[in-house]
C-alpha cells in the first residue's frame, strides 16, 4: 500500500512541478521516485523474509528484510541531502512559484504521504520503523509546503519554503542516522538491546547447583528475533536433578518470545567447554 501510494503521487508530483514552475517540487518528485524505487525494493524482501528455513539458511531468510531496510535508508540518506542541497540554493536565491498551486499539490502529498505512514506505522521491525521515517519525512516536508505556500500567498517571502525544508530534513536526518546505527549493530552481531551478559551470568550462576556460567554469545537474527548459546559448569556435588534443572532455570531468565534460538550446555564439574581453537586440537590429535 505504503509503496502503492507513493508511486502514483510521484507522477502527480512531475506534472504538479511542471505547472507550478516549482524547483522544489521537482526535485521532490525525483526524490520520491528514489523512494518508490527503495520502498519497493524493501517490500520485496519483507516478503523474502518470510520464508522458512533451508539446509543453506538455517535461521530462515529474516535478514533480508534487513536488507531492504538499509536500501531504504541510504535512499533516504541521499534523497535528503539533495534536498538540503536544492533548499540552501534557495535561500540565496528565491525563486517566484505558484502558491497556490503549491498548496493544492501540498494537501494531495499530505493525504498520500499520511496514509501511508498510517500503514506502515503499525509494524515493529527496524525495517518497518525506517520506512515509516522515510514516509514521515514526505508527509512532513508537504506540511511545510502547505504552510510555506499559505504564507507566501499572503506575503512575498520565498525565503520560507526553504528554511521549513531545512528543519525538517535535518531532524528526519537525524532519527534515520539513529535507526541506521541499530541495522549496523544486528549485522555486527551486538549483543541486543536491553540484554545485559554479564547480569545473566551472574544471575544463572544463582542458580542450585551451577558454579559458572560462561561462553555466553548472544545476537540478534534481525533486531526483534535473538539467539543465545551458553556454557553452564555444574558443581562437584551438583544432584541428578539440579543438572537436570538448570537448562530450564536458565532459559526462564530470558525472554521467551525474544530468544528463539536457545542453546545450553551443561559442563559436568572439572570439565572444560568445548572451545579450544582448532589449532590446539590437531595438535593434541597429533600427539
Amino acid at each position: 500500500m505504503a509503496f502503492a501510494l507513493n508511486l502514483a503521487f510521484t507522477l502527480i508530483e512531475f506534472a504538479g512541478g511542471l505547472w507550478t514552475n516549482s524547483i522544489a517540487i521537482l526535485s521532490d518528485a525525483v526524490h520520491d521516485l528514489g523512494d518508490s524505487i527503495s520502498l519497493g525494493l524493501a517490500w520485496h524482501f519483507d516478503r523474502v523474509s518470510r520464508k522458512g528455513r533451508t539446509p543453506r539458511n538455517t535461521y530462515g531468510y529474516r535478514r533480508y528484510a534487513l536488507l531492504g531496510g538499509l536500501i531504504t535508508a541510504f535512499v533516504l540518506v541521499i534523497g535528503i541531502s539533495f534536498v538540503l542541497w536544492n533548499a540552501v540554493g534557495r535561500l540565496f536565491d528565491p525563486q517566484p512559484v505558484n502558491a497556490q498551486g503549491m498548496m493544492v499539490l501540498a494537501v494531495l502529498g499530505v493525504a498520500f504521504n499520511g496514509a501511508a505512514v498510517l500503514r506502515v506505522r503499525k509494524g515493529s521491525s527496524l525495517t518497518e520503523r525506517v520506512v515509516s521515517w522515510h514516509l514521515l519525512e514526505d508527509t512532513l516536508g508537504w506540511v511545510a509546503v502547505l504552510v510555506g505556500a499559505g504564507v507566501m500567498s499572503v506575503w512575498n517571502l520565498p525565503i520560507i519554503d526553504p528554511l521549513l525544508s531545512i528543519g525538517i530534513s535535518l531532524f528526519v536526518l537525524f532519527n534515520v542516522a539513529r535507526t541506521l546505527r541499530q541495522f549496523f549493530w544486528v549485522f555486527l552481531q551486538r549483543a541486543p538491546a536491553g540484554f545485559d551478559v554479564e547480569e545473566f551470568e551472574r544471575e544463572a550462576r544463582l542458580i542450585p547447583g551451577v558454579a559458572e556460567a560462561r561462553h555466553t554469545h548472544s545476537w540478534s537474527i534481525d533486531g526483534q528475533s535473538h539467539v543465545l548459546t551458553t556454557h553452564l559448569a555444574m558443581k562437584p556435588n551438583a544432584s541428578p536433578e539440579q543438572i537436570s534443572g538448570a537448562k530450564a532455570a536458565t532459559r526462564a531468565l530470558l525472554d521467551a518470545e525474544a530468544f528463539e534460538h536457545v542453546t545450553i550446555e551443561i559442563d559436568a564439574a572439572g570439565e572444560e567447554a568445548g572451545h579450544r581453537g582448532t589449532k590446539e586440537a590437531k595438535e593434541e590429535g597429533g600427539q
